[in-house]
């Protein structure tokens, strides 16, 4: 059973004639028969009775027309939300991201971006970098904004923001006042780690190997506020953006000596998911800023 059967066989019901709906449909008057008498057989019973071209719908008609009528109804419907939905200057935008970036970042995003597009919405899903990305790998969320590049080429990265790396330490710490730090000098310090499904503890990871050095961890926390806030209570050190939501009391920044310690943030767009024109012209709008970093100052 298609669709435009449906549709032919309701402006059938309606006219009760085969030519005149023919003409109607912008058919040919063959190609009509066939299509309500395919339709009837598949039914197994028959939707109108017969005289010549003229047709006269019956009871079994009339039930199913009652019934086709709602459905082609809800098709029409579900087009409109969909044009709604999809409209790059009225559609939704459907948006993963780190739980850090909601204290800043993405705030600071949707105003700018709602500024210019003030009839644009967006349905926001926030959790760690495993949780985001099932959204988007399950077709929930569209793009995700994350801290972490692509691991593979299934998905292109474009840059938003990139932020140095600190040593954090408490005020009281012996480490406390200093401008600068190698984090060689913190082998063997208490530190403040991350659990599993958080990019910045990869990361840290892999420098750390990189130096040949090892961190002695002592609490491994969910989330950053949680690192800051142990770090602030004087329960260790560790290494920290200097971004919206870890400014905490009792806390000291502390430059890192070594180059390359930076934490940036980026766009994950998966090469082959459809996006709609609303959601591309969002993606448009943040490489622009990519592409012009002096303009997010």
């Amino acid at each position: 059973m298609e669709l435009t059967q449906l549709e032919y066989f309701l402006e059938v019901a309606r006219i009760e004639h085969l030519t005149k709906a023919a003409e109607a449909l912008s058919v040919t008057q063959p190609a009509l028969s066939h299509s309500i008498s395919k339709l009837e057989a598949e039914l197994g019973v028959p939707l109108f009775e017969r005289k010549g071209r003229n047709l006269q719908i019956n009871r079994y008609g009339t039930m199913f027309a009652k019934r086709v009528e709602k459905i082609l109804q809800e098709v029409e419907r579900g087009k409109q939300e969909i044009e709604e939905c999809s409209n790059p200057e009225s559609g939704i935008i459907y948006l993963s991201y780190l739980n850090i970036l909601g204290v800043g970042l993405i705030p600071q995003l949707i105003r700018e971006y709602q500024k210019a597009n003030p009839k644009i919405t967006f349905e926001l899903t926030q959790g760690d970098k495993g949780a985001i990305l099932e959204q988007v790998e399950k077709g929930f969320s569209d793009v995700m904004i994350t801290s972490e590049r692509p691991v593979n080429e299934a998905y292109e990265w474009v840059p938003i923001l990139s932020l140095p790396l600190y040593l954090v330490v408490s005020y009281d710490h012996r480490f406390a006042g200093r401008e600068s730090i190698s984090l060689k000098e913190i082998t063997g310090e208490p530190f403040v780690g991350l659990k599993h499904n958080c990019s910045l503890r990869d990361s840290l990871l892999t420098r750390v190997h990189h130096m040949n050095f090892t961190l002695a961890s002592t609490y491994d926390a969910e989330d950053l506020p949680t690192v800051a806030g142990f770090v602030a209570a004087g329960l260790g050190v560790s290494v920290l953006p200097k971004t919206s939501g870890l400014h905490l009391e009792g806390l000291q920044w502390i430059h890192i000596q070594e180059e390359g310690w930076l934490w940036e943030v980026g766009l994950h767009i998966k090469k082959d998911r459809f996006l709609s024109p609303a959601t591309q012209k969002f993606v448009s709008f943040l490489k622009e800023k990519a592409d012009h970093p002096e303009r997010n100052r």
